[in-house]
C-alpha cells in the first residue's frame, strides 16, 4: 500500500526514491509489523483468555510439570502473528508481485486450517482437532495451487527443476512432478515447525533464523547482478518477497514478547502451520528447496524423531526416545524447559550459517 501510494512520488521529491529499494521496505515491514504485534497483542491475549477459559487442552501423556505450568495458558496466539505479517506486507509490498500473493496464500491458507484445528481442539477439550486426513487434503490443495502458480511465474528454462546445493547450475527436472515436489515441501515444512513448537519460544526463534536467511537468499537470487556472481538461478521478482519476510520476523519478535517463558500465549498451529507453509513457500519460489532442509534442520530433526519412535513402537512396542517430539525427550531426561529452548535456538543459527554457505560453495 505504501510502495502504491508513495512510488508515484519517486519521480518528483527525491526522498521517495527511497521506497524504490527493497531493503528500505524490508525494514519498513519489520518494524512495522513488531509495533502492530505490540499494540495488538494485550487486546489479543486478554480476548482469548475470555474466550478460552481452560486455555490450551494439555497432551496427558506430556510431561508432568506442563499439567501445572503450561494449564490456562490461552492458544491461538499464530492469530497475531498473521495481522501483523499480513498488514505489514499489505503496506510495504509490491502487490503487483505474484510471489507475494502466493506465499500469502499458503501462509493464511495454512494459517486457517490450523485455526479450524485449534478451535475444534477447545471446543471439544481434548488434543485431537481436524481429522488427520482432511488436515493433509487441504494442505496438499492450497500446496498444489501456489507450486503450480510460482512455476507459472517462473522462466521457462527452470520453472520445473529442483537446484542442489554445492553443484554449481545444475538444476534436476521433475517436468509435470514438480508441482507435486512443491506441495510436499510446503506441507512438510508446516508440519514440520508444527512438531517444534512445544515449548515456549521454541519453534519461534527458529523460524525467524530461517526467515532472515531465505530473505537474504531471496534478495539474492531476485537480483540478476548478485545470482550471476554466485552462480545462482536467477529468478525475477522473487527478491520482492524479502519484504514479506522482514515482516515475518517483526511479527515474530512481537509474539515472542508475549510467548517467552512463562508464556501468556500460545501459537498454537494457527502459527506453526502458517509459520512452516511459508517457509517452504519462500523455499520453492527461490528455489532453495533443499536448503530449506539445512537452514530448518532443527525441524527436521524433531520431525525424524516423531517417525521414528512411531515406527519402531509399532514394530517392537518398545520407544526409541523418552518421548517424542525430541525436544520433549529433553525434558523427561530433566533439562529445564531454556535450557532446552536456547540450545535448540543455537543449533538453529549455526544451520542457518550453514545454509548461508551453501550459496558460496555450490
Amino acid at each position: 500500500m505504501f510502495y502504491w501510494l508513495l512510488l508515484p512520488l519517486a519521480g518528483h521529491i527525491h526522498v521517495f526514491n527511497l521506497f524504490r529499494y527493497i531493503t528500505f521496505r524490508a525494514g519498513g515491514a519489520c518494524l512495522t509489523a513488531l509495533i502492530i504485534s505490540f499494540w495488538l497483542g494485550p487486546k489479543l491475549i486478554r480476548k482469548l483468555r475470555a474466550l478460552q477459559r481452560h486455555g490450551q487442552p494439555i497432551r496427558a501423556d506430556g510431561p508432568e510439570r506442563h499439567l501445572i505450568e503450561k494449564k490456562g495458558t490461552p492458544t491461538m496466539g499464530g492469530t497475531l502473528i498473521l495481522l501483523a505479517l499480513g498488514a505489514s506486507t499489505l503496506l510495504w509490498a509490491d502487490l503487483s508481485n505474484g510471489y507475494v500473493w502466493a506465499t500469502l496464500m499458503v501462509t493464511f491458507g495454512y494459517g486457517a486450517i490450523g485455526f479450524a484445528d485449534d478451535f475444534l481442539k477447545l471446543t471439544k477439550r481434548n488434543t485431537k482437532g481436524v481429522s488427520g486426513r482432511a488436515r493433509l487434503l487441504g494442505e496438499a490443495a492450497i500446496g498444489l495451487v501456489a507450486a503450480l502458480w510460482m512455476a507459472h511465474l517462473m522462466p521457462p528454462a527452470i520453472a520445473d527443476g529442483v537446484a542442489l546445493p554445492f553443484f554449481k547450475n545444475l538444476l534436476i527436472p521433475l517436468g509435470f512432478m514438480f508441482p507435486v515436489f512443491g506441495l510436499l515441501v510446503m506441507m512438510g515444512s508446516a508440519n514440520a515447525v508444527n512438531f517444534t513448537d512445544g515449548l515456549d519460544g521454541l519453534a519461534t526463534v527458529p523460524t525467524m533464523i530461517a526467515a532472515a536467511v531465505f530473505g537474504l537468499i531471496a534478495y539474492l537470487v531476485g537480483n540478476r547482478i548478485f545470482a550471476g556472481y554466485l552462480e545462482i538461478h536467477f529468478v525475477p521478482g522473487v527478491g520482492e518477497l524479502t519484504v514479506f519476510l522482514s515482516a515475518l520476523i517483526g511479527a515474530g519478535m512481537g509474539f515472542l514478547w508475549f510467548n517467552a517463558p512463562p508464556a501468556a500465549v500460545f501459537m498454537g498451529d494457527t502459527g506453526s502451520l502458517s509459520l512452516g507453509g511459508a517457509l517452504g513457500a519462500v523455499a520453492v519460489a527461490t528455489k532453495n528447496e533443499i536448503v530449506l532442509a539445512i537452514v530448518g534442520g532443527l525441524f527436521v530433526v524433531e520431525t525424524i524423531s516423531v517417525i521414528v519412535q512411531v515406527f519402531w513402537f509399532k514394530r517392537t512396542g518398545r520407544r526409541v526416545f523418552l518421548m517424542a517430539p525430541l525436544h520433549h525427550h529433553f525434558e523427561k531426561k530433566g533439562w529445564a524447559e531454556p535450557t532446552i529452548v536456547i540450545r535448540f535456538w543455537i543449533i538453529s543459527m549455526i544451520l542457518g550459517l550453514v545454509g548461508l554457505a551453501t550459496l558460496k560453495i555450490r
